[in-house]
């Protein structure tokens, strides 16, 4: 299971600011918790989209010790887990594609946070 921790501060205006301790640049916030942790999944699936645009590694989550999380999807980890090892072995779409019998645009979906 990959579950992220957040950070939940309340925000001067109101409402609450939630920030991610593996993902620094992942900042959202909201008018009460509930919303704010709705919005910080989005945010965070926006910096890993971020994060395969710049062809850079998707940080690993780290340990929750009973703090907010939020649990990606297991379609979303499997997802990540297979960039990240496609991008230490320099390994293409295209490459996928050939290894595992499929045309290159579904070896592109394989990576595709919103398909």
């Amino acid at each position: 299971m990959s579950a992220y921790p957040v950070i939940l501060e309340p925000a001067e205006e109101g409402g609450f600011v939630v920030t991610f301790p593996d993902v620094p640049e992942a900042i959202t916030q909201g008018d009460n918790e509930t919303d704010a942790l709705m919005m910080a999944q989005d945010v965070l699936v926006t910096m890993f989209d971020s994060y395969v645009q710049d062809q850079q590694t998707i940080p690993e989550a780290s340990s929750v010790y009973g703090q907010p999380c939020i649990v990606l999807p297991v379609t979303l980890a499997g997802k990540i887990a297979q960039y990240n090892t496609m991008l230490a072995v320099n390994m293409s779409h295209d490459d996928l594609a050939l290894r595992l019998d499929i045309t290159p645009t579904m070896a592109e979906r394989l990576n595709d946070y919103c398909h």
